[in-house]
């Protein structure tokens, strides 16, 4: 077994897009409409083109709110992403203007650090030195 798809609740499709593509570096894999303004809308690592799949999935739905507040409020990120060199990726975002809620920390054998994906989620790049 292995993870096909996983989900991150954003506010706006098309301003997630641009910032999981154009910032984070991602590559659309599906945009399906699939009722009024709403898509299937995917992405995925250019290093793994047929790989896990982040689908950025409308927060309409009434239990979306209070969980994504409750999250943010505890500073818990909604997703993980690996990159090969955290302090690396933290200069390079926050060069782009990315906000960081949590600077690089070194936790061990792994270093991590918290962004705002502008669409309403905390996401936690990790760089594993185990």
């Amino acid at each position: 077994m292995k993870i096909h798809l996983t989900s991150v609740f954003v506010d706006d499709q098309a301003k997630a897009l641009r910032f999981y593509t154009e910032v984070l570096g991602f590559v659309k894999k599906h945009d399906v409409p699939v009722g009024g303004t709403d898509r299937w809308l995917t992405v995925v690592s250019p290093d793994a083109p047929d790989g896990t799949e982040l689908l950025l999935e409308p927060s309409r739905h009434p239990a979306v709110g209070p969980y994504r507040t409750a999250l943010v409020a505890d500073g818990i990120p909604a997703a993980s992403f690996a990159v090969a060199d955290v302090p690396a990726e933290f200069e390079r975002l926050r060069a782009l203007g990315v906000h960081f809620t949590q600077e690089p920390v070194v936790m061990g054998p792994v270093t991590t650090a918290v962004l705002d994906d502008t669409c309403g989620n905390l996401i936690q790049i990790v760089q594993s030195d185990a």
